[in-house]
């Protein structure tokens, strides 16, 4: 139906039907929006019931923990989203950086799993995806297909995986635990810079009409699931904030490209809040800051392309910082030495130090920009610049192995962190920053024209109007209309 026919009846009632009777069979419940914005809200029998069941098992309550509000264990609930705040003394800027925890969502330990869910719900109570008859197809670069493989499974729909050959183990080791079928992880060429692999990949998958492919780069569902969930989190994040500090003021909201779904967040907190937004991608391939290209090992951003749910024209900044910087800082964050380095030589209290495990690749790339920016902006202590760590260094041991055989055999020493740390932490400068124009904006807008038009299709008319705000506004209004079609659902199979 393409992208931009968005879903908001049942478009199919027998297809309806048998969805119904299918999540009936399986006991699934599905979660409003409403309820992953504010858990708060999910019935105590649930609450009661998730006591129970492991946060890694595919299990249908566990859709009720996929939000920013689990514990620490993974297993409760938060009563503010789990953040860490930077201090001074590692981040060298005045300014509070303060980082949401993705790595505690459940089954894939990233923040992803929200955006499957949001893409392929609204298909479901609409009539738009039958679990018995369609495969759902997840085109990523890692952890979004993680997050529509748990989804399919609770769901017990056939998912199937498509990601880049080079991606983490990690990743890999997690899906051949989780696929029906070894065949349901189809390996593209090339690493974090092969997106347009991946689109041919599913170009070929698409023939088959049972293939349904839901492209986290161009389903505006990933956008609104976003807006809604993520931006009410961190709001909540920095409400509880300035309850303790009045003073603060949201500066900006940072983070990275990947498929732009997180950047909507940044669209929430700048209409509540009034914040700026910044975009972040790899120095190795600045697509957006400079239309270049080349390949990086943050992975976690997409690149060479621009995503078609990326609001491009309400992006303030667009930052680039390299992969040196995130291979030698998670070597730093996750190696004995490296974290005595920072407690003892750089007085970083040992409870952050423990906590930056929490951190990927692509959050220690959010937290440099966040520097940067912090930095271009002169920013003081009453300034809040937000991030978020889409996931967590447990997703990257492999990669971290690699580094220490090319670069440290024998280990990093204290020596090393310091150099490392001292080059990227305190030696970050505002290079690679741009604080963009309308016409900045619009050429970088334009850039997409040549992923979307010309070669996947899109019409030139549908791809233009995302240059109004207008557009993205009335997506932000599609959710409450998927919570009360999720509510019917519900009622339908008689578990609501």
């Amino acid at each position: 139906m393409g992208p931009f026919n968005f879903p908001t009846q049942i478009d199919d009632a027998r297809v309806y039907g048998r969805a119904v009777e299918w999540l009936k069979s399986r006991n699934v419940l599905l979660p409003t929006f409403s309820q992953l914005r504010n858990p708060h809200t999910i019935p105590a029998d649930i609450e009661e019931q998730l006591a129970t069941i492991s946060p890694d098992d595919a299990h249908p309550l566990n859709l009720f923990r996929v939000h920013w509000y689990n514990d620490v264990s993974r297993s409760g609930r938060a009563e503010v989203p789990v953040h860490l705040e930077l201090p001074k003394s590692l981040t060298g800027v005045n300014a509070r950086i303060v980082v949401a925890i993705g790595a505690l969502f459940p089954m894939i330990t990233a923040h992803k799993v929200l955006a499957a869910y949001s893409c392929l719900v609204p298909r479901i109570v609409t009539g738009r995806f039958d679990p018995a008859h369609h495969r759902a197809v997840w085109p990523s670069t890692g952890n979004y297909c993680r997050g529509g493989i748990a989804i399919s499974r609770i769901l017990n729909c056939h998912g199937v995986a498509v990601l880049p050959q080079g991606m983490s183990r990690e990743r890999f080791a997690w899906l051949e635990q989780w696929v029906t079928d070894p065949a349901d992880i189809v390996r593209t060429p090339g690493t974090e810079s092969n997106v347009k692999e991946i689109y041919d990949a599913c170009a070929e998958l698409e023939r088959d009409e049972t293939n349904e492919i839901i492209n986290q780069f161009s389903e505006f569902g990933n956008y609104a699931g976003h807006y809604t969930v993520t931006g009410g989190a961190l709001e909540h994040v920095f409400e509880s904030l300035k309850a303790k500090d009045p003073n603060l003021e949201l500066a900006a909201f940072v983070a990275a490209s990947g498929s732009s779904g997180t950047l909507a967040t940044g669209d929430y907190l700048k209409q509540q809040l009034g914040s700026r937004t910044a975009v972040v991608e790899p120095v190795e391939c600045p697509t957006l800051l400079y239309n270049g290209y080349g390949e990086h090992n943050i992975q976690g951003i997409g690149d060479k392309h621009l995503p078609l749910i990326h609001n491009v024209m309400n992006t303030d900044f667009f930052v680039a910082v390299s992969d040196r910087a995130t291979d030698g800082l998670n070597a730093v964050f996750n190696s004995d030495e490296g974290k005595r380095y920072l407690a003892d030589s750089m007085n970083v209290p040992a409870e952050t130090v423990a906590k930056l495990a929490w951190l990927g690749f692509s959050a220690i790339a959010n937290v440099l920009a966040a520097i940067k920016l912090a930095k271009y902006l002169g920013l003081g202590p009453d300034d809040v610049v937000m991030t978020v760590a889409t996931d967590g260094a447990d997703l990257y041991e492999s990669e971290l192995a690699a580094y220490y055989a090319r670069n440290f055999p024998e280990g990093v020493t204290a020596r090393d962190a310091a150099a490392i740390c001292g080059e990227h932490l305190a030696g970050q400068d505002t290079s690679h920053l741009l604080e963009a124009s309308h016409t900045d904006r619009r050429r970088i807008f334009n850039l997409g024209y040549f992923t979307w038009v010309e070669q996947q299709n899109i019409d030139l008319a549908d791809f233009d109007k995302r240059a109004d705000q207008a557009f993205w506004r009335d997506l932000q209004a599609l959710v409450p209309i998927w919570d009360e079609l999720i509510t019917a659902f519900n009622k339908e199979t008689g578990l609501g």
